[in-house]
């Protein structure tokens, strides 16, 4: 089940189309002016200084859709946050925002590892054990391939050093690549030492993230840039669709964020963002292991040769690997994944602008998620921490910031 949610009527903009000269006559300055006009007027939009929005969205999450209700609360240019809640489970809500540069999230995130405990680090050295049974702190045994039965919680090879009579090829290939250089899936050790200094704070790369998916909801809402994250655009050209024409424009940010905006040429307003990523996900196919029914968006299935089979020279089978492995590395560095976000159902928000009512997000043009806006709140008063019970419907930001940063990281800061 690949495509489940609802697909609404969009213009469907596809790679490919976008025109490579650029039209000297039209500048991203021109298209964002006409689209803010069209969202309610510059004059408008520049006195907009917070939103809250309430809503409903459903999510794939494997092959069931979940249905979630959020929150937002935003005071431009730099202070946002957004609640999560699922009514038929029993958990509590989940939050993520920003302020400035610091990350709002609850729970909060895992502290960074310590040195020692990182790949590749050192740490402490380990005695030699007999070699009746398996060394503690040895290597664990290499996963198969996705696709792959999961080898036995037995040792690599039996005792005396004789390898296993019967089994899956895939799992004593890899095995073997294991028992060949004494690592998992048989890589080499890595020359030059551990890498040194600090480990990286997961809180920075995730307070960017947040900030990405900031842009790609606002660019539909003001068709501009905002000091928190800011970008650039430039026009590269135009669209065809059944539906008509849209401008695109490319939408640049620090380090290697890159969008396409597209601003539909008659009504001028946003119709979707699209990017890329490189592909997370390999799943590769054997003839005698057919791909799973089911993946998830965005998957990659890789042909494989059929393995040898489990008696096969040690030689033989740790080769094998490592030629599997090899095809996983040049399928996640070769292909990438197209993303995008489809704006839809402006409407009047009560005092001249025009807001998207429905977001639409879908990878490799499988539809992954579905929100609805039920209502937008614009220049209403974000209190700071207040008294309210967490488990409160209508919470204040100031509820969702950890007690001991409150006070520091309020909106009023």
């Amino acid at each position: 089940m690949r495509v489940i949610l609802s697909v609404g009527v969009v213009l469907c903009l596809v790679a490919g189309v976008v025109a490579e000269r650029v039209d000297p006559v039209v500048d991203a300055a021109s298209v964002l002016a006409a689209a803010r006009a069209a969202l309610g007027g510059e004059q408008k939009l520049a006195a907009v200084t917070s939103f809250t929005a309430t809503g409903r969205t459903r999510q794939l999450r494997g092959n069931n859709l979940v249905p979630i209700v959020f929150e937002m609360w935003c005071e431009l240019p730099d202070k946002y946050v957004r609640k999560d809640e699922i009514p038929a489970q029993e958990s509590d809500p989940t939050s993520s925002g920003f302020n400035g540069d610091s990350l709002i999230q609850i729970p909060p995130p895992p502290p960074a590892p310590p040195m020692a405990a990182r790949p590749g680090a050192p740490g402490p050295a380990t005695p030699a054990k007999p070699a009746a049974g398996p060394a503690t702190g040895a290597p664990a045994p290499a996963a198969p391939p996705p696709g792959a039965t999961a080898p036995p919680q037995t040792s690599a090879t039996a005792p005396g050093g004789t390898r296993p009579a019967s089994g899956d090829p895939l799992a004593a290939a890899a095995a073997a690549a294991t028992a060949m250089s004494g690592r998992p899936g048989g890589t080499p050790p890595t020359a030059g030492g551990p890498p040194s200094g600090p480990p990286p704070d997961p809180r920075k790369a995730r307070v960017t993230t947040v900030k990405q998916d900031f842009v790609r909801l606002t660019l539909g809402m003001f068709a501009a840039s905002f000091s928190s994250y800011p970008v650039t655009f430039r026009h590269i050209g135009q669209a065809e669709a059944p539906q008509g024409k849209a401008d695109v424009l490319e939408v640049k940010g620090a380090g290697t964020f890159l969008l396409k905006l597209f601003i539909n040429s008659g009504t001028h307003l946003p119709v979707m963002v699209s990017w890329t990523v490189p592909a997370t996900n390999v799943v590769i196919k054997t003839p005698d292991q057919p791909a799973p029914a089911t993946l998830p968006p965005g998957s990659i299935v890789v042909e494989a040769p059929a393995a040898p089979p489990a008696t096969a020279p040690k030689e033989e089978l740790a080769k094998y690997a490592q030629d599997i492995m090899a095809l996983r590395k040049q399928a996640l560095t070769s292909r990438l994944i197209e993303h995008r976000v489809y704006y839809a159902d402006y409407r009047d928000i009560g005092n001249g602008l025009k807001f998207p009512f429905r977001l639409r997000r879908a990878v490799a043009g499988d539809t992954i998620e579905e929100m609805t806006f039920d209502e937008f709140a614009i220049n209403k008063k974000i209190d700071p921490p207040s008294m309210s019970s967490p488990s409160t419907r209508r919470s204040t930001l100031g509820d969702l910031l950890p007690s001991s940063s409150r006070s520091a990281e309020s909106f009023d800061s």
